[in-house]
This record gives structure tokens, C-alpha cells and sequence, in this order.
């Protein structure tokens, strides 16, 4: 989770490269953090780079929420992408600080 300057409010991780299970303190740290929430990324390890459909319903679900849209990351091993709620998807560069220490943390590397 992120700040509008780029600030991570917040993080956390899964055993799986694939999947991040569902998290009671993910959503109450979202609540918590709503007034300064901007943006939220996540990382795609293995690929695709693009939004899965289960990505579209919790973004369309926490912009319902919220009553705003937020921006959305998913870093992947070779690129970035990024949109504003439901709008056009977008290949990020350059990358923000921060996508490194996410790939690092999801175990990949970009240069793979």
C-alpha cells in the first residue's frame, strides 16, 4: 500500500510465489489507512503481466469501498504495469523505487 509520494503505508508477504492468501489485517489496514491510501501493488513472480480477473473484482471492490479509485501495480518479472481504477492499463517507466525491493521480496529478478 502506498501513500501518494510513494510512501509504502504498508506490506506483507505469502509463502507462495502465485498467491496471497486472503488477510483480515490486510483489510483493516487498508481501513485504517484510507484517508492516505493512493495506490496499491502487488507482484505477478511467475508472470502474466497483466491483471487477472480476481485482481479486477478486489480493485473494482475496494474502489467501490472506498468511493474513489485508487492506482494499481502489478510488478512483474520484465515489466511494470499500472492502472487508475478501471481505466487503461499502463507499462510503468521509469519503474518507482519501490518495485525492486518487490521483486526482491517475491523472488524474482528483473534481468531473468
Amino acid at each position: 500500500m502506498l501513500s501518494a509520494d510513494g510512501t509504502i503505508l504498508w506490506a506483507d508477504a505469502s509463502t507462495s510465489p502465485t498467491a496471497l492468501p486472503d488477510s483480515r489485517a490486510r483489510w483493516e489496514a487498508i481501513w485504517e489507512r484510507r484517508r492516505v491510501l493512493a495506490a496499491i501493488a502487488h507482484s505477478h513472480p511467475v508472470g502474466p503481466s497483466a491483471f487477472s480477473a480476481e485482481d479486477e473484482s478486489t480493485m473494482a471492490a475496494l474502489d467501490d469501498a472506498l468511493g474513489r479509485k485508487l492506482r494499481y501495480f502489478v510488478v512483474a518479472p520484465e515489466v511494470t504495469i499500472a492502472r487508475e481504477g478501471d481505466g487503461p492499463i499502463e507499462s510503468v517507466s521509469p519503474e518507482p523505487w519501490w518495485t525492486g525491493l518487490l521483486r526482491l521480496a517475491s523472488g524474482m529478478r528483473k534481468d531473468r
